[in-house]
C-alpha cells in the first residue's frame, strides 16, 4: 500500500512524521502520525503504541500536548495515532455538523447503516489495516499495547477486549466505559448501528469485559473533577462488571483532574511504563 509523507519533525533524537494513505476498508483517504523512537532502525523493530483519540480530535491531538515523546523515545516504543473518522468530501458528516457524531466522531466501531457503512469502519482500520500498513513500511515488530481518551478510551478498552491475542496490554484515558447507557454512546449506536441493542453490545467495554475469558493487563486514570464522569464516562459500571468476572482492572481515581490534556499529560509516562513493563522492556 502506498503512503505519502506529509511531515517530518526530530524530537528527543527520534522522528516524528506524518502520512497519509488512501484506505481499502474506508474508502477515503485517512491520514495517520508515527512516532519512531531513536532505537527504530532497520536491524532493530521496535513495539508500538496504538493511540486512540477522542472526539473532534485528529492525529495531532495527542502528539502535540501529551508530552508523550520524551518517555517514547527513552523506553524505545513507536507511537501511531490515527484519525478518530474518515474524511473527505463524499464522507458523510452530520446533518447539523454536531461534534459527538460524523466525522471526527467514528467511535471505533463498524457501521452498518447507510450512509454511514461505506466509509465509517473504523474498527476494521485500527484493528487490521492500519497495524498491517505500519509493520510493512516502518522498523516496527508485531508487538501492540493501545491507548487512548474519552472516546478513544472507549475504542482502546473495547479493541483490547475483543483482541487479547493481539495486544500485550491496554489503559486509558477517563475513556466512555458503557456506551450503550450514555448520551454520547447512545446516539453514536443508533446512529451507525441501527436501534437494536444487541447489536451495541459487542462495542460496549461494560459488557465485553462482564463475559470475556481472556485476561489481559488494563488500566485506567479517570479525573474526579471532570465534568463528564457522571453522565457520559460512568466507571463504576465498568468496575463492577470487572469484579463480577474476576477480571484485574487497574483503577485510579485522580484528585482534581479534569478531562483535559493536562490531566493526560500529567500520568502518560505512568502508562507508558505500564506498558512498557508488559512489553517486556522494563521491570516494575
Amino acid at each position: 500500500m502506498t503512503i505519502e509523507n506529509i511531515s517530518n519533525n526530530k524530537v528527543f533524537d527520534g522522528w516524528h512524521k506524518q502520512y497519509s494513505h488512501q484506505s481499502e476498508i474506508l474508502n477515503c483517504k485517512m491520514r495517520f502520525a508515527i512516532y519512531l523512537p531513536p532505537q527504530a532502525t532497520s536491524k532493530h523493530k521496535v513495539p508500538v503504541m496504538y493511540w486512540l483519540s477522542g472526539l473532534t480530535c485528529s492525529d495531532e491531538n495527542f502528539m502535540q500536548k501529551a508530552g508523550a515523546l520524551r518517555i517514547a523515545a527513552e523506553l524505545g516504543i513507536a507511537i501511531v495515532a490515527p484519525d478518530t473518522s474518515p474524511r473527505g468530501e463524499d464522507v458523510p458528516d452530520d446533518a447539523n455538523q454536531a461534534y459527538d457524531f460524523g466525522l471526527g466522531a467514528g467511535f471505533y466501531v463498524n457501521a452498518t447503516e447507510a450512509p454511514w457503512d461505506k466509509h465509517y469502519q473504523m474498527y476494521d482500520y485500527v484493528v487490521s489495516e492500519l497495524p498491517a500498513l505500519i509493520e510493512a513500511n516502518f522498523p516496527v515488530n508485531t508487538q501492540r499495547v493501545v491507548s487512548g481518551h474519552s472516546m478513544g478510551g472507549h475504542g482502546a478498552l473495547m479493541i483490547a477486549l475483543r483482541n487479547a491475542d493481539l495486544y500485550q496490554s491496554v489503559s486509558a484515558f477517563s475513556p466512555i466505559c458503557n456506551p450503550k447507557n450514555c448520551p454520547w454512546g447512545r446516539k453514536a449506536f443508533t446512529g451507525y448501528l441501527g436501534t437494536d441493542q444487541v447489536a451495541w453490545e459487542q462495542y460496549d467495554s461494560t459488557e465485553l469485559i462482564s463475559k470475556t475469558t481472556q485476561h489481559i493487563p488494563m488500566m485506567i486514570e479517570q479525573g474526579s473533577s471532570d465534568d463528564f464522569l457522571v453522565e457520559q464516562l460512568k466507571p463504576e459500571a465498568l468496575i463492577a462488571a470487572a469484579q463480577g468476572n474476576h477480571f484485574p482492572l487497574t483503577f485510579t481515581m485522580a484528585d482534581g483532574y479534569d478531562h483535559s490534556y493536562y490531566f493526560i499529560s500529567s500520568y502518560i509516562e505512568k502508562h507508558m511504563r505500564f506498558h512498557a513493563v508488559n512489553l517486556g522492556l522494563i521491570k516494575y
